[in-house]
């Protein structure tokens, strides 16, 4: 954990002098915010309205929170109920030579980011990054006819009007300190939660008006060559875990509930870039996310761990009938 997140997710009473000297700062960044999103709301800055609904997958704090999966689900979730769904993203690391980009098979993590890459592997439906995001929404729209654009990410993105918000908390962190950054891990204060239409928590702790979402683990699949499989229980010794995402500890803690001994964790910033020597040429374990990235150099004992996300049936009903109700 970066001494940062320390500062946001542990509060013993040394850690609040930082807290202190960093709040000059805080009240800029809420300072800042509240004109941009009052700029939108009262029309100085355009908002687009596209045709199809737009679904905003996004949370109120910085790093990991399991946006991803939940973006995975809903997308063969939509399409297995009648519509014709497509996914925006950012496409956070990806530099792309022009804008919309399609996300095909052959895309490369360097061209249109790593969450993208991943979400191709499991989804059949349209997929584009754009960092304008109405931009993205209405080339799905044109090209591809879709009805419902999923956005990974883009709460804070208001040039982009939306039907539905759904926030993705780590049941754990949850908001930390609750203070806005830098101070602590918030883009928005708390009361954002009010006006969202869906809080879902990942892993554990949902409570009245949340909904629980459990990441349900897979075999594990080699790196370098997809079509091997290793079951979690073949694991006979101590491995070696390694992590660049958000929230390396909620990986390494999803292993041990498996029956995994961790050796070594490790854990690098979020979107880390990879390279051969960063990790050992022995037995390792990495997230899909992370894989993706590595499969160029991979060594042959490297295996990532697919997860595939659970909702409560009751969430997606109620999704369903906002969808109807807002035709």
């Amino acid at each position: 954990m970066r001494w940062i997140e320390r500062v946001w997710y542990q509060q013993p009473w040394y850690k609040w002098p930082i807290i202190i000297l960093m709040l000059p700062l805080t009240w800029l960044f809420w300072l800042i915010s509240r004109l941009r999103r009052g700029a939108f709301l009262l029309g100085f800055k355009t908002s687009i309205k596209v045709s199809a609904q737009v679904i905003i997958v996004g949370n109120i704090s910085v790093g990991g929170n399991g946006k991803t999966p939940l973006v995975v689900h809903l997308a063969k979730f939509l399409a297995a109920n009648g519509y014709h769904p497509g996914v925006l993203s950012r496409g956070y690391g990806g530099q792309s030579e022009s804008y919309p980009c399609s996300v095909t098979q052959d895309s490369q993590p360097e061209q249109v980011g790593d969450e993208p890459v991943l979400m191709r592997q499991h989804v059949t439906c349209p997929m584009v990054v754009d960092p304008k995001r109405a931009r993205g929404a209405q080339f799905l729209i044109d090209t591809h006819h879709c009805d419902v654009i999923i956005c990974d990410d883009g709460l804070q993105h208001y040039a982009l009007q939306r039907d539905i918000e759904i926030v993705v908390m780590d049941g754990k962190r949850r908001t930390g300190n609750q203070f806005l950054m830098p101070s602590g891990p918030l883009r928005e204060s708390t009361a954002r939660l009010k006006n969202v239409d869906f809080v879902v928590i990942n892993g554990e702790g949902a409570s009245t008006n949340e909904y629980l979402m459990q990441l349900v683990p897979g075999q594990l699949i080699n790196v370098k060559q997809s079509t091997q499989r290793l079951a979690l229980n073949a694991l006979k010794s101590p491995v070696v875990a390694a992590a660049g995402i958000g929230h390396p500890q909620r990986f390494y803690e999803l292993l041990e509930q498996q029956g995994v001994t961790l050796k070594q964790c490790l854990s690098f910033v979020d979107h880390h870039q990879f390279e051969k020597a960063d990790l050992p040429q022995e037995r390792v374990l990495m997230t899909e996310k992370d894989a993706v990235k590595c499969r160029p150099f991979a060594h042959e004992d490297w295996w990532y761990l697919p997860v595939n996300a659970k909702l409560d049936t009751d969430f997606e009903q109620q999704l369903l009938t906002k969808l109807r109700n807002k035709k």
